[in-house]
């Protein structure tokens, strides 16, 4: 498996790899808007035998500053469990570090996610439509989070949240 950033080339296969990961339109539609919008902070795919098998998106927050939203982490429905989407993930919040990010949330099953450092506490105290036990949240830079105030995703999800 070979983890690379996501090229414009790859835009039209990374659309129906999300598609089949989720079944719907809807994620493969926030993924053009992040990149339309300029909100496609780190944008991943995972390639075996030199086919996309995977993809991840990191966006900005709006709020709080320095952090970024994981979402959506897609693979082939045919090559799920073969760790593609923890590789994906991992190799992201690694570049994220590099890039001086501090602190990542996410929208997800916690089992899962906690696996990466998740923490479903750390975003408690955040104000947001997407509240809730699903919700969590990862310090790249240890106390980064003050653990209170308003959580606002990339404009793009603003409309996920209706």
């Amino acid at each position: 498996m070979r983890l690379r950033p996501e090229t414009e080339a790859d835009r039209e296969t990374v659309r129906r790899v999300i598609e089949a990961a989720f079944g719907r339109e809807d994620e493969a539609h926030l993924v053009e808007r992040l990149h339309e919008e300029g909100d496609a902070a780190i944008s991943l795919v995972a390639e075996i035998d030199g086919r996309i098998a995977g993809h991840v998106m990191f966006s900005p927050m709006r709020s709080p500053e320095g952090a970024l939203g994981l979402a959506p982490v897609s693979v082939r429905p045919d090559l799920h469990g073969n760790g593609i989407g923890g590789a994906l993930i991992r190799e992201g919040l690694d570049e994220a570090r590099k890039r001086g990010f501090k602190a990542v949330f996410v929208l997800g099953d916690p089992p899962y996610y906690t696996r990466f450092g998740f923490a479903p506490e750390l975003a408690r105290g955040y104000a947001t439509p997407f509240a809730g036990p699903f919700l969590m949240a990862l310090d790249l830079t240890p106390g980064a989070l003050s653990g209170e105030g308003e959580l606002a995703y990339a404009r793009a999800f603003d409309d996920l949240a209706e």
